[in-house]
């Protein structure tokens, strides 16, 4: 038998047909094409896991956040200890210790006697009682004004009368020009100058109720 017979043909005849012949196919590369995949991965795997310990050792990205003190918004956090202390509430006056003068810019008779009385009944000390000065007189169409000295509204005068006399402009300029008693500092003597819109003073209750709520306000939050 021949080297060339195939096995199996026994030493049998045999013949190859055709004008070509068998070609042999290259083996396939998947064995190659499956590694790289798994080394993609692989590789794939590791950086998830190395970005997880990251996280987990510094505390994630909302805590890096929070550390660098940013919120949602990407604004700054206000950090109460650094802001300055809110000044704390003034004592308001008692009406005792503040002098009221009372002045009519209405054409209604009377109104400046019957409100300074009104006022005398609830501890306030009535200064002068008379018409308005002219460049009010007549010039009036709201409740009415509360002047006093520069810091009367710092330190609560002007507060407390204006809490009997609701709807009262505290400081109006005046407009002729005329020059307006000068009053010194920490001097508790007002003028109320009542106007075409005033009716009366508030109700004893109300005036409570509204000084009560004005010295139990909290001071505002610390701002940075």
């Amino acid at each position: 038998m021949s080297m060339l017979t195939p096995p199996g043909m026994r030493g049998r005849k045999y013949r190859v047909t055709g004008t070509s012949y068998p070609r042999i196919r290259r083996p396939r590369r998947r064995r190659r094409t499956v590694a790289v995949i798994g080394g993609v991965i692989a590789v794939g795997a590791l950086g998830f896991g190395t970005l997880q310990l990251v996280d987990v050792f510094t505390g994630g990205e909302s805590e890096r956040s929070a550390s660098n003190g940013a919120n949602a918004a990407g604004e700054e956090e206000c950090d109460p200890a650094e802001a300055p202390p809110a000044p704390e509430p003034t004592e308001l006056p008692s009406p005792e210790t503040i002098t009221v003068n009372v002045y009519n810019a209405t054409d209604r008779s009377g109104l400046a006697q019957n409100t300074a009385d009104a006022l005398a009944e609830r501890g306030f000390l009535i200064g002068a009682v008379d018409n308005a000065p002219e460049d009010l007189d007549g010039a009036l169409t709201s409740t009415g004004l509360l002047l006093g000295s520069p810091d009367a509204e710092e330190n609560g005068v002007l507060t407390v009368l204006g809490a009997h006399a609701v709807g009262a402009e505290s400081g109006a300029p005046r407009e002729s020009g005329e020059a307006e008693p000068e009053r010194e500092p920490g001097d508790r003597e007002v003028d109320l100058v009542l106007g075409d819109a005033f009716e009366a003073l508030a109700e004893p209750a109300e005036v409570e109720a509204a000084l009560a709520a004005l010295v139990a306000a909290s001071p505002d939050e610390p701002t940075c």
